[in-house]
């Protein structure tokens, strides 16, 4: 089988265009693992993609072919078990344990980073082996409402439904409107590394693109000079994802050792053309003192904004520099109901962001759960089919918890971003409520319930911390002991929440 007859029946293209109750436009990880969920829901509904195969971004990015996301083939559980999960960043979602941790078993043992290629690879064999019925070579050109209904035009004619989710990632280079910038390159356009052998080369930026960008070149380029206004920040510091991967801190190094790399801290007032390269016009933002630096090479790792196309105009709304959709804790629009948004377009919706702590959704390991989370509710407000809420014995509750905040992969990659949520039924049954927003189980009321999650403190210190709601709202959080190895099914720690818990708990 081909890669552009991924989910074919006898060669033939699947999902013609027609009516369908939901559309999927994308076949990046966000689009298949929200495929996958529907198809276990059996919902009807199409996925299309202007891609020849499964991949994504991953078909192109990252330039020097690493990714930042960790799978570590020999972990402490089984490769397909959910607990695995936790240590596989890169493999998509399964119920059916043939189908998981794919991601391990294409690696080299070389590095714990997959390659781009490997990422692809896994992106294939996830939809060949669940079935994914996936109409590729087929482009999203624009969308209308008609009655309740979106019309989606498309290279191969127009697809009708009443919920549509996009997945259609963050891909569209941005440069910023300043004199110059029509004359230099963008990420994307980065040539191989041996042609920067010896130049002088500017970057545009100071997140993982282009630090990514100028890792890969210290051993070619002459000199690097790497400029944004505000200073960078390391995930090492911040103790999340936010900030510079330690992957990527070679530069950084070099820089406070004089080994060839400049970081500055300055504002860009215009970009000359010279005969032979370039003169780019700066201002410290510490100082205010100008530079001029003259250069070879200028690439902008300016970064990505949605390809949206005519959402706006349909009303949706969006935000930032990347041009984000405003999205409700559901991820659906929040301005026009029936749109949804799956994979790195998630992490518009921002969660609590606790000591400003972002989630990781950008990210496969984070949007992954994401798109499930969406799957369930969306499946339940438009379909009719409501997420199965087993009652549980109140005596089950402490341990249950304290199992889900030591082992659970979703509270893991998404920390102070989801929960487990435990609430008390009408007529007093204790019922699992399964993976929830923490956002919308602080801010939406609802029954007596009970949340936990995993946090990272100020000092990098991680938690349990539990959210008791009483009478429709949460008065606050608790956190629980920390962990040295992470492991809190302790005696200690049943102490601590059964206290917390009080009635709920036997």
């Amino acid at each position: 089988m081909s890669i552009g007859d991924v989910g074919s029946a006898n060669g033939r293209r699947p999902s013609p265009p027609g009516d369908y109750p939901l559309v999927i436009v994308g076949s990046g990880p966000g689009g298949l693992q929200a495929g996958y969920f529907l198809d276990r829901l059996g919902i009807d509904h199409a996925v299309i993609s202007a891609d020849p195969g499964p991949g994504g971004m991953f078909r192109r990015f990252p330039f020097f072919q690493r990714l930042l996301s960790w799978t570590k083939p020999y972990a402490p559980y089984p490769r397909d078990s959910r607990e695995f999960e936790r240590y596989d960043w890169n493999s998509l979602l399964a119920d059916d344990r043939r189908h998981r941790g794919i991601m391990p078993e294409l690696m080299d043992g070389s590095s714990e980073f997959p390659s781009r290629q490997e990422m692809e690879e896994g992106l294939v064999r996830f939809a060949e082996r669940t079935g994914l019925r996936v109409r590729y070579g087929t482009r999203w050109e624009g969308t209308e409402q008609r009655d309740d209904r979106f019309v989606l035009a498309t290279s191969d004619g127009e697809y009708r439904c009443r919920v549509v989710i996009f997945a259609v990632g963050i891909a569209q280079p941005w440069l910023p409107a300043i004199r110059g910038f029509e004359h230099v390159a963008h990420y994307v356009d980065t040539r191989t590394d041996a042609s920067y052998a010896g130049k002088r080369l500017l970057i545009v930026g100071k997140q993982n693109s282009a630090f990514e960008l100028a890792s890969g070149l210290l051993q070619w380029a002459s000199q690097i000079i790497l400029v944004s206004p505000r200073p960078a920040m390391l995930s090492v510091n911040t103790h999340s994802l936010a900030g510079i991967r330690a992957r990527y801190v070679q530069p950084w190094e070099d820089s406070n050792l004089g080994g060839g790399v400049a970081i500055l801290n300055a504002s860009i007032e215009q970009i000359e053309r010279l005969e032979q390269g370039f003169a780019v016009h700066t201002r410290s933002t510490e100082s205010g003192e100008p530079f001029v630096a003259e250069v070879d090479e200028v690439i902008a790792a300016t970064g990505f904004q949605c390809p949206l196309l005519d959402l706006t105009k349909l009303g949706v709304s969006v935000f930032g520099q990347s041009g984000l959709p405003a999205m409700t804790n559901a991820y659906e629009s929040a301005d026009v109901p029936g749109i949804y948004f799956a994979g790195t377009i998630s992490q518009g919706v921002p969660g609590l962001k606790k000591f400003g702590i972002p989630a990781n959704s950008g990210a496969v390991h984070g949007h992954r759960y994401n798109a499930r989370l969406m799957v369930s509710m969306l499946a339940e407000s438009h379909f009719g089919k409501p997420r199965h809420r087993p009652a549980m014995s109140r005596t089950e509750l402490v341990d249950y918890l304290l199992a889900e905040a030591s082992t659970a992969p979703e509270l893991w990659h998404q920390k102070g971003y989801l929960a487990r949520a435990v609430f008390v039924d009408a007529d007093g049954t204790l019922r699992d409520d399964g993976i929830v927003s923490l956002a919308q189980f602080v801010d939406e009321g609802g029954p007596d319930a009970v949340a936990i999650t995993v946090e990272t403190d100020q000092s990098g210190e991680i938690h349990p911390v539990v959210y008791l709601r009483r009478h429709g709202w949460v008065a606050g959080d608790a956190w629980l002991q920390a962990s040295t190895v992470h492991e809190y099914r302790t005696a200690a720690h049943r102490r601590e929440l059964r206290a917390l818990l009080g009635d709920l708990a036997a």
